[in-house]
């Protein structure tokens, strides 16, 4: 059998792999390359898995798991989340995963945690290399899937004090990628006594992360 032949057989594997786990509600954390600290926020995603399972009516597992960006494992989960502080690396076989796990239905947010924007954008060319982030306008769906930001995307954190930003990566006209910047959704998703956010803001976070879990379910 050819090496083209095998390849395909494996892409087309792993599609169905992802169609028929894309109804699982479960997400999990991207492991990468580069030396940045893809393990930020510990208490993140545990906190906001248990205010979607008990405000937007999704039964994720209560402890999300990390699976390595190479791996076929990310096609068991119809959302990654990906944070980090500093450099990511991407070889050219994440990037081809990557790259059929999205355009096959996956989903993937990145939240820059303050210091990953260069590095990430760098890689993402990898991945998709005819593509540019796109800003995402305010009414777009994922700022109303579950609650309502008529002005777009919050910010929680100062950082430099520039506007939040949200970013997309599309495939055919889907949302495949968002890579939230300047509000750090994460932050706030975090144990109050880690930052001392004000309840309101930390509601504010929760509450779009809802909006991405939502969209990235139902998409």
């Amino acid at each position: 059998m050819s090496k083209f032949c095998k390849s395909l057989l494996i892409f087309v594997g792993l599609v169905s792999s992802l169609y028929f786990n894309s109804h699982a509600q479960d997400l999990a954390i991207v492991k990468y390359k580069g030396g940045g600290d893809w393990y930020s926020n510990p208490t993140a995603l545990p906190n906001l898995i248990n205010y979607c399972n008990a405000n937007i009516n999704t039964k994720m597992n209560p402890k999300p798991e990390t699976v390595d960006v190479g791996s076929i494992d990310i096609y068991q989960f119809p959302l990654l989340h990906m944070t980090g502080h500093g450099n990511v690396f991407f070889s050219d076989e994440d990037a081809e995963n990557l790259r059929n796990y999205l355009i096959s239905g996956g989903f993937l947010h990145i939240d820059d945690n303050y210091g990953m924007q260069p590095y990430i954008i760098k890689e993402l060319k990898k991945v998709f290399p005819n593509q540019e982030l796109v800003e995402l306008p305010a009414n777009h769906e994922i700022f109303y899937s579950a609650y309502t930001f008529a002005d777009g995307l919050p910010k929680i954190h100062e950082h430099d004090g520039k506007r939040p930003q949200a970013f997309g990566l599309f495939h055919e006209s889907r949302l495949v990628l968002l890579f939230t910047f300047e509000s750090d959704l994460g932050d706030g998703w975090e144990d109050p006594e880690v930052h001392n956010d004000p309840p309101s803001v930390r509601e504010k976070a929760l509450q779009m992360g809802a909006n991405i879990v939502k969209y990235a379910f139902e998409n």
